[in-house]
């Protein structure tokens, strides 16, 4: 994997590093499931063939260094039970603290349309592999506050809104989670270059800069009212001194405020980030 450094200064109580990564994709899967899922397995294996070794170098770097791990979801491709087996032992070996992405939820990838419904199908299954609420939470580290808010189709929801303005009300500087990355118009280049042409994946993205994505990226990217007032709040927000994400598979740094730094973490990459 490649280890990136990042430096925060962002007032916390006492210096403090952890690691974080995002977008794993464990692709497992055994005699329990469908032929279809088997297959699908064999398929995503091919695309993810580094997600084993990515995940035991991660594993084996916190625990050397006593790390904690801030992970912003994907760590399984889609739902399977050697899938959840195989997250749970992980998480039980490491000290970890992290929000779900799309593909927790996932049963065979694009057969659904991702909505709160089909994400309650698995949501009670895939919750017991992890030790923090993986669609609102928060932990403080050294001080500082880091909440991890799901967003990973796209959306806030109102109680993950309401969480989030509770959460900055508390003392401490706050460490945004999410899957999804946030609309600023460098980051919304940086995505459409690197993929083509292709929708940009990030939430917010404003109305006029959607009129060339596909129908269905468009129904599914478009913010809600919601979503709106969660942007505008994380943005003017004081207490947020920086937003965390992966769902892109690229590494990309930037700032989403002049007061708030956003970054990004693909795949099979680590970032220690340093806080003081």
């Amino acid at each position: 994997m490649e280890v990136i450094k990042n430096f925060l200064h962002v007032g916390a109580k006492e210096p403090f590093c952890v690691l974080h990564a995002s977008d794993t994709h464990l692709y497992y899967a055994d005699s329990r499931e469908t032929q279809r899922k088997l297959e699908l397995a064999q398929r995503r294996q091919e695309g993810m063939s580094t997600a084993v070794e990515d995940l035991e170098f991660l594993k084996e770097k916190a625990l050397r260094e006593q790390r904690t791990i801030i992970y912003t979801g994907d760590l399984i491709d889609f739902v399977s039970e050697l899938n959840f087996e195989k997250a749970e032992e992980f998480c039980d070996s490491v000290d970890i603290f992290m929000s779900a992405g799309n593909h927790e939820f996932s049963h065979y990838l694009g057969e659904a349309k991702e909505d709160a419904a089909y994400r309650n199908i698995s949501l009670d299954r895939v919750q017991k592999i992890f030790k923090n609420d993986i669609r609102k939470s928060s932990r403080i580290i050294g001080g500082v506050n880091f909440v991890a808010i799901d967003n990973s189709y796209y959306l806030f929801e109102k109680e993950q809104l309401d969480f989030l303005k509770k959460e900055t009300e508390k003392e401490y500087p706050v460490i945004l989670l999410v899957h999804t990355p946030l609309y600023t118009k460098e980051f919304y280049d940086f995505s459409r270059k690197n993929r083509n042409g292709a929708p940009a994946y990030l939430m917010s993205v404003p109305e006029e800069l959607m009129q060339d994505y596909p129908q269905d990226r468009y129904e599914q990217q478009k913010e809600d009212e919601i979503t709106a007032q969660a942007y505008s709040f994380i943005i003017n927000c004081k207490k947020i001194k920086a937003v965390i994400s992966g769902h892109l598979h690229e590494n990309f740094e930037g700032q989403l405020t002049d007061d708030i730094y956003q970054i990004t973490t693909g795949r099979s990459t680590v970032r220690e980030i340093y806080f003081d």
